[in-house]
């Protein structure tokens, strides 16, 4: 007959679980507590895709052309000097901060163009329709034009978790919610183009930026002081589906995807285990109030709109 083994044989089996269940926990917080506080390093240097300077070496067209900056703080430029903000490097790059896109602006291909942003700090997509878009005036049929826009993102994120979301002031929505509202995102943006091509009767481009994610796709803005939101990562990629869509859906506007390019330069950006490190540059893309790009996130974010419109634009206008 095998041997009973006594209680107390048990005891350092105890003793360990016990050990165990009280420090996972406070590893936890201590991490939360840390990812909270921590100061993330921006890094230096460019930011995001190289930009070929072949397609600035020439001329794309000798008349009228009027660059349009349409939208939200993103394209305001909330979180960097004026002369450091995607709309403005568009124009014209600073060549002493970033040598490699020397000569690599707007204003070199475009001999006669006009710049003016309407876009707003807080401002979401009702008022990009209702407030901004009478603000453009309709072109002579000689002007073409080249329309940038990000928009969207404050629908997503107002009012912090402040009140009950709503449309238009989604945060901490459930998924089931966002279907409806994103339908409604997407309806005012389609607005907001149809607006826009009757501005331009010379024909335009509009180029529409996604909407990106500071969480590195793991959804958790509490660890930056922000109510839990389960459903974010899901919220934000049906939003993108729905940006998407309406740009298949018109032949003039072209994605921008700023999502993608930022995976892993949010507040997960030094922790090698998560899916979308960059061993090569793991900083941080976001100006401190975890909305707003810094300026080297500015800088991938031109770069991006420079790679579409190298795509978009020299064909259209030699046509």
């Amino acid at each position: 007959m095998p041997k009973r083994l006594k209680w107390y044989s048990f005891r350092w089996r105890i003793m360990l679980l016990i050990v165990i269940l009280i420090a996972l926990p406070s590893v936890y917080v201590a991490y939360c507590i840390h990812a909270a506080t921590r100061v993330l390093p921006m890094g230096s240097g460019p930011a995001g895709p190289n930009v070929s300077s072949v397609p600035f070496q020439k001329i794309w067209s000798e008349g009228k052309v009027s660059l349009i900056g349409l939208g939200d703080s993103i394209t305001r430029g909330l979180g960097a000097q004026r002369e450091h903000t995607y709309f403005e490097l568009l124009q014209e790059n600073d060549d002493v901060q970033y040598m490699d896109m020397k000569g690599c602006g707007l204003r070199h291909v475009f001999p006669r163009l006009e710049a003016r942003n309407y876009a707003q700090d807080y401002t979401v997509t009702r008022e990009h329709v209702e407030k901004q878009l009478p603000s453009v005036p309709t072109y002579p049929p000689d002007v073409k034009g080249v329309v940038v826009i990000t928009s969207g993102g404050n629908d997503l994120i107002h009012d912090y978790g402040r009140s009950e979301p709503t449309d238009g002031a989604m945060y901490g929505c459930s998924y089931k919610q966002a279907v409806e509202w994103t339908e409604d995102i997407k309806a005012r943006l389609a607005k907001l183009i149809e607006g826009i091509n009757g501005k331009f009767p010379g024909g335009c481009q509009i180029f529409l930026a996604n909407i990106y994610d500071p969480t590195d796709g793991v959804s958790d803005p509490q660890l930056k002081g922000l109510p839990r939101w389960s459903d974010a990562v899901k919220v934000v990629s049906l939003t993108n589906q729905k940006i998407a869509e309406l740009c298949n859906s018109f032949e003039n506007v072209h994605l921008v995807d700023i999502h993608s390019e930022f995976l892993g330069h949010g507040i997960h950006c030094t922790e090698f285990w998560r899916k979308h490190y960059h061993k090569n540059d793991p900083h941080y893309w976001y100006y401190e109030n975890l909305e707003d790009p810094n300026r080297r996130g500015y800088d991938a974010i031109r770069r991006l709109f420079l790679t579409e419109m190298i795509k978009v634009l020299p064909a259209w206008l030699r046509v």
